[in-house]
């Protein structure tokens, strides 16, 4: 590590402290502090490493989630800055990126929702549905993604995320998954209306995927593998997954009720999330959960990638997805 950003920066680095954060099943992730001098005085950094394992929970495009948070540094959706793409084997046995490290917050949803933070929790509400309301409203173009994302016709949007989560699930489901297949059979006969504009979706915005203090403020949005053009009310459905609700299903996110959540992210977007559109989403959104679960004990079981967080989604996740399908469905 050292001797590769030593290349970059062309003086000595340090790297110290270098260790493992747990969870997160698409990339390796490592923090670590680079040190150096810079004119005779020394300078420190905390970064972090986002490496490809050799099997993933997702398959995704490293250089498309290094652009997506590039394009959006710096503006009024918070990110860490990007600092190296690297797509050879050579430096480090896979290819990685190397990050800015936003310390002192905190991500996860069992902490946000144990209790310490309920005095601030309508505002990080607030924040969290704004925010995607701003990645919403962004202009892929001229934010250079189009360059690097494919741009689907406002009314092929529907179409080619279901076709692509159905061929992960064709090709890595261990047992038949009828639920799942139902729901699809329903996706298909009743598609939602053309995209009323072309939009970045993150692909996996939810409670869990952003750093927050203990003011109720959000400091960085993380996670962004599945970055796509599409639908903007695929975002804003995937943040209503019933498995998104961690024990609070009248909640979205354990934050706000769904009412609540259409109301920021319509004030900020300055979208309309028509209902029958958005329940197809959310039911879409249910069978791409699904998909990443089966995917993920795909991995496990054919040793591509044997860490305990491939086969954690499955086990808690698999029963829990067809339940949420047959909520969505009004079958449960």
């Amino acid at each position: 590590m050292a001797a590769y950003i030593a290349g970059k920066l062309g003086c000595e680095v340090a790297v110290e402290g270098l260790e493992r954060i747990s969870g997160g099943a698409s990339r390796e992730t490592y923090r670590f502090v680079c040190r150096w001098a810079e004119g005779g005085a020394p300078r420190s950094r905390r970064m972090i490493l986002r490496r490809d394992p050799p099997a993933s929970l997702i398959d995704t495009e490293r250089r498309i989630e290094f652009a997506a948070y590039r394009a959006f540094h710096g503006s009024a959706v918070p990110v860490p800055e990007m600092l190296w793409l690297e797509e050879q084997d050579g430096p480090l046995d896979h290819p990685f990126f190397i990050a800015e490290e936003l310390a002192g917050f905190q991500a996860a949803p069992q902490m946000l929702l144990s209790g310490a933070y309920d005095a601030v929790l309508p505002k990080i509400a607030e924040r969290k549905w704004t925010i995607l309301g701003e990645i919403a409203r962004a202009d892929p173009q001229a934010l250079g993604l189009t360059e690097v994302m494919p741009a689907p016709a406002l009314d092929g949007c529907w179409s080619k995320e279901l076709a692509h989560w159905e061929a992960a699930l064709d090709r890595d489901q261990a047992e038949p998954l009828p639920i799942t297949r139902a729901a699809i059979r329903w996706l298909k006969a009743n598609p939602p209306p053309p995209a009323q504009k072309l939009s970045v979706v993150h692909g996996d915005y939810r409670t869990g995927n952003f750093l927050f203090d203990e003011a109720g403020e959000i400091h960085g949005v993380l996670d962004w593998e599945m970055c796509h053009l599409g639908d903007p009310l695929e975002d804003l459905a995937w943040s209503f997954n019933p498995v998104w609700g961690f024990g609070q299903p009248d909640r979205a996110g354990g934050l706000a009720s769904r009412a609540e959540a259409v109301a920021i992210w319509e004030r900020a977007s300055g979208l309309k999330a028509d209902p029958a559109a958005l329940h197809w989403w959310i039911l879409f959104n249910c069978v791409k959960g699904q998909a990443i679960w089966v995917g993920s004990a795909r991995a496990f079981l054919d040793g591509g990638n044997k860490e305990p967080i491939m086969v954690y989604p499955a086990w808690w996740l698999i029963n829990a997805q067809d339940r949420a399908i047959l909520k969505v469905m009004g079958k449960l």
